[in-house]
């Protein structure tokens, strides 16, 4: 990670800040393993009950990824009766789509797609090109929780179930992701950038936020924290059972994703996510550190195949190729260079923190 990201610290004993977050991650919201069922069962029967008389008794959502797809899976081994919610930003790999309808139609799982208006979506992801920072998917990641929810409330829905977890994404840098939370961030960024106004982008703003999580009750659960997750296990396990075809990266079912991760993110910020997602599969025991390193050898991406997404990618987005290099000249910034709910955010995460700690 000290080639990757420039904040890295370690202590005297060489032990890096990441490793220390990820420790904190297990002990805060994962349980030990003689306590995992039982913690798995007591939630699984608080939302049976809350859910009973509802046409759903949990929201999910599905993007055709591993994480996800597992997730769709679980629900139905644990007797749940799901809503899955699809963000249609413009930009589903065919595979991903194949993956989605395999999935939920086999598990018999109702599916709820939005799809967003692409000229509105596009004018605001050329906002964050142009925002020079290298958190670019914010704006899909906001808008994945925003509709989950928006259903979660519309059907009375107490539960969304993630799959976000501590075995394959606790060590994250925060400049590289912040703000799938913070709403101000992101109209700013627009209002600066953009030429649109984000009219049917789904979003929350903090007192919506309050609604959903205090008067509504929602909560949003990693349920993958619960159950011993691991990643070559579940890919198995979904390839078993619904064909589930393998994109070769970490949410590359969409082809921006894809994109970003493997050409804007090495090329502009020196930011390869392969060293997180490795460094993270290693301190959850998954795969040794041969492993991890053996798997950054291959280039993050190759120059041919890369070329011709590069082309698609632009002409998509609307701009040449000569604006295109103008975006990946521009100086670079983080969120930090710009409006945000960032201490409000983070102390309300800090509190809430504190409240799980106390109850458990």
């Amino acid at each position: 990670m000290d080639s990757t990201d420039p904040d890295i610290v370690f202590d005297e004993h060489g032990v890096c800040n990441h490793c220390y977050r990820y420790d904190d991650q297990v002990r805060r919201r994962t349980f030990p393993a003689a306590e995992r069922q039982g913690r798995l069962d007591a939630l699984v029967a608080r939302i049976k009950e809350q859910g009973k008389r509802k046409p759903y008794d949990c929201v999910i959502g599905v993007s055709g990824g591993v994480d996800s797809t597992y997730v769709a899976y679980l629900t139905k081994q644990l007797g749940l009766r799901p809503l899955a919610v699809h963000f249609d930003n413009g930009w589903d790999s065919e595979f991903a789509v194949a993956n989605i309808e395999k999935t939920l139609d086999r598990l018999s799982i109702d599916l709820y797609t939005y799809v967003v208006d692409w000229e509105e979506f596009k004018d605001l992801q050329l906002s964050f090109l142009k925002a020079s920072t290298p958190d670019g998917e914010v704006p899909t990641d906001h808008a994945i929780v925003a509709l989950l929810y928006r259903m979660a409330a519309k059907y009375g829905v107490k539960h969304i179930l993630l799959g976000t977890n501590v075995a394959s994404e606790a060590i994250m840098p925060i400049k590289w992701g912040y703000g799938y939370s913070d709403y101000r961030y992101i109209k700013g960024v627009q209002r600066q950038f953009g030429s649109r106004k984000l009219k049917s982008y789904p979003h929350y703003t903090l007192p919506k936020l309050f609604e959903y999580m205090v008067l509504r009750r929602i909560k949003i659960v990693p349920i993958l924290d619960y159950v011993d997750y691991r990643k070559e296990v579940a890919i198995k396990i979904i390839q078993d059972e619904f064909d589930w075809k393998d994109y070769g990266g970490k949410h590359h079912e969409s082809v921006y994703t894809r994109f970003y991760q493997s050409y804007i993110l090495p090329r502009k910020f020196n930011i390869d996510k392969r060293r997180a997602h490795n460094a993270n599969l290693l301190l959850s025991g998954q795969i040794t550190r041969s492993e991890a390193l053996q798997g950054l050898e291959a280039p993050a991406y190759h120059e041919m195949a890369m070329q011709e997404e590069l082309e698609y990618v632009i002409k998509k987005l609307g701009i040449t190729e000569e604006e295109f290099e103008r975006l990946m000249e521009l100086p670079v910034q983080t969120f930090f260079d710009y409006s945000s709910n960032y201490k409000t955010l983070s102390q309300v995460k800090y509190f809430m923190g504190r409240r799980k700690a106390e109850k458990a």
